[in-house]
């Protein structure tokens, strides 16, 4: 079976964007590949965290994991600094990229801003630990983001030039899979942006845990325009809130854009808000009821972490091995 790996960030509040673009994709892949799921616990540190938070958001990560529906029996569900060879591998792989692919990247031009010389190595670094994350199962596909697509390409070069460097045919070349509809969710005050925790604003997002009123609240007050819907796709274009509903809309019911208004033609915003409302509570309301449930039992999570750690660790071991040898590295050997 096809391995799957794949990471999200342990920065709180899971909002609609991560649960329509990740997770419940991931839900999908799960009888279909092997899968492991990692709350990336390191790549979050690369922004300072206050430790307390980080550990809450991790636990809240992996109760909104299970809740959305990944089984941690069937998936390999863990925190990424509890197998060591991440960093490990990393270190080997900041070894073999090279600065020009780095410089190319184009998430941490945005992420350091205008403070890029203030920024820490680790932000500067990290599709390098992305690359490691990956290759470290010798996972053969990655489910991401458009905007991810540049991190599983430099994945793939770093696979091709660390075979090249050491006359092997070791790590696979990953492949991304870019699946489902509504992929990129946008504010919902507004439609040129993409959903964000980061948003000031709290009316821009539908986060997992929101209850039926404030899902209600949200929807209700979303940003759109006077116009009725239209009965054409391209009709759309210009009109980004519009089209975001339609997207969350399509997502939600497994339907195209195109379906949506040809069931909505002609119909205002307050009419479709309504169907919207009763779609998102219908799908997300339970997701929010267990995720409440889940982290009130930190003892449980900590288990499932603890237990796909060492799922994830077997795996990754006796792989991390190897590339110690293909490198020439020595390492103690065990005496009996």
């Amino acid at each position: 079976m096809e391995r799957i790996f794949s990471g999200i960030q342990p920065t709180g509040d899971l909002h609609l964007g991560n649960y329509l673009g990740a997770l419940r994709n991931w839900v999908r892949l799960q009888s279909e590949y092997d899968c492991l799921y990692c709350v990336v616990d390191l790549h979050a540190i690369t922004l300072w965290q206050d430790p307390k938070e980080l550990s809450a958001n991790t636990r809240e990560v992996t109760a909104g994991l299970i809740a959305a529906g990944l089984d941690p029996k069937a998936n390999i569900i863990f925190n990424q600094s509890a197998v060591a060879g991440h960093a490990q591998l990393a270190w080997i792989f900041n070894c073999v990229a090279r600065l020009g692919w780095l410089n190319r990247m184009t998430q941490f031009k945005d992420k350091a801003g205008k403070n890029r010389e203030n920024a820490s190595v680790g932000l500067y670094a990290y599709p390098n630990l992305m690359a490691a994350d990956i290759l470290l199962y010798k996972a053969t596909h990655v489910p991401v983001g458009e905007d991810q697509k540049q991190h599983i390409e430099l994945a793939r070069d770093i696979a091709q030039k660390f075979n090249n460097d050491y006359g092997v045919e070791f790590f696979p070349a990953p492949e991304p899979l870019i699946l489902g509809a509504a992929t990129r969710v946008m504010s919902l005050r507004d439609g040129t942006k993409k959903m964000s925790k980061s948003d000031p604003s709290p009316q821009s997002r539908i986060n997992m845990t929101d209850g039926t009123d404030d899902i209600a609240l949200k929807i209700r007050r979303a940003k759109t325009d006077p116009h009725p819907l239209p009965d054409k796709l391209e009709d759309l274009d210009a009109r980004p809130e519009a089209a975001n509903l339609v997207g969350i809309y399509a997502a939600l019911s497994d339907m195209t854009a195109e379906h949506v208004l040809h069931r909505f033609a002609g119909a205002q915003f307050s009419h479709f808000k309504e169907a919207l409302t009763e779609l998102a509570v219908q799908v997300l309301a339970p997701i929010g009821a267990e995720m409440a449930r889940l982290t009130q039992d930190p003892a449980y999570l900590d288990g499932v972490l603890a237990q796909g750690a060492a799922r994830a660790q077997a795996i990754a071991a006796p792989i991390l091995d190897e590339v110690f040898d293909i490198v020439g590295m020595l390492r103690p050997t065990r005496r009996d």
